[in-house]
């Protein structure tokens, strides 16, 4: 049976720094890879886990494919908005999805995209998601 229950989208928001612009203070195109991976991070916080636990716990979450649509751009002084969800899950690999706007805009998405992760151990073999974050994300095994 398929689960089409909407996903949980978590919203993550920090300011543009100087350091991740051109020198037009416009941001760099590959930091949004750096936004994708904050609104990761955060998603998994939000929900009561943090990547370090998942580390600690001898497993890996590996970046093996990513996806980027640039359709406007940010700069130095702006606030971004990521908004981040779970597209993708099976017990060996997970994908998750990005939209990046500015703060101030609920409409215009600037930069859209995913990730696909792999399960791994520690020694980079690749195996199924843990346990404790099957609940988490909803690996069906």
């Amino acid at each position: 049976m398929a689960n089409h229950e909407a996903p949980r989208v978590i919203e993550t928001t920090f300011p543009v720094r100087y350091a991740e612009t051109d020198a037009m203070q416009v941001v760099h195109h590959a930091t949004y890879l750096v936004y994708f991976e904050e609104g990761r991070s955060h998603y998994m916080r939000e929900l009561g886990k943090d990547y370090a636990e998942l580390e600690a716990a001898g497993f890996r979450l590996p970046v093996t494919e990513v996806s980027v649509r640039y359709a406007g751009s940010l700069q130095y002084g702006q606030r971004v908005r990521v908004l981040t969800w779970v597209k993708e899950n099976k017990s060996r690999q997970l994908t998750f999805a990005y939209q990046v706007l500015r703060h101030d805009d609920e409409e215009c998405v600037l930069v859209s995209g995913f990730t696909r992760h792999v399960w791994t151990d520690d020694l980079g073999k690749v195996t199924r998601a843990p346990e404790a974050w099957h609940t988490l994300f909803g690996v069906k095994t």
